[in-house]
């Protein structure tokens, strides 16, 4: 097991919370960044560290090369969220985010679609 799972575990059920309360707030419709930018201020109101960029180190056939590698928000380095405002995840940005995860050494986890449906039910 990954040392980081615990921690990443725990953090899971604290930032669908936030999702949902963002969600609650804003509603349907806005563009991703907004929801990233209110999910930020939520983690921030929780006392979570969180970072939007981080130095990676790439490397390929024996070079390397230190790299900035942004994503949406992580989670006291354990827990990758990457903020998505559509009906449905496609394997682009699943692939991407699973990727991130391996560059940055965090837990692979189930990625699960948080989306709202027009009832404003939750699904997961």
């Amino acid at each position: 097991m990954h040392p980081l799972f615990e921690k990443s575990d725990h953090l899971s059920s604290t930032a669908i919370a936030a999702a949902v309360e963002v969600h609650r707030d804003k509603g349907p419709g806005l563009n991703e960044s907004i929801y990233e930018w209110c999910l930020l201020q939520e983690f921030h109101l929780r006392k979570i560290p969180t970072i939007t960029q981080k130095q990676v180190e790439i490397s390929c056939k024996g070079f390397t090369k230190e790299e900035p590698v942004r994503f949406d928000v992580l989670l006291d380095d354990s827990l990758l969220i990457e903020a998505k405002a559509v009906e449905r995840i496609l394997p682009v940005p699943k692939a991407q985010l699973l990727t991130y995860m391996k560059l940055l050494n965090i837990p692979h986890r189930s990625i699960d679609q948080l989306q709202c449906s027009q009832a404003d039910r939750w699904n997961f």
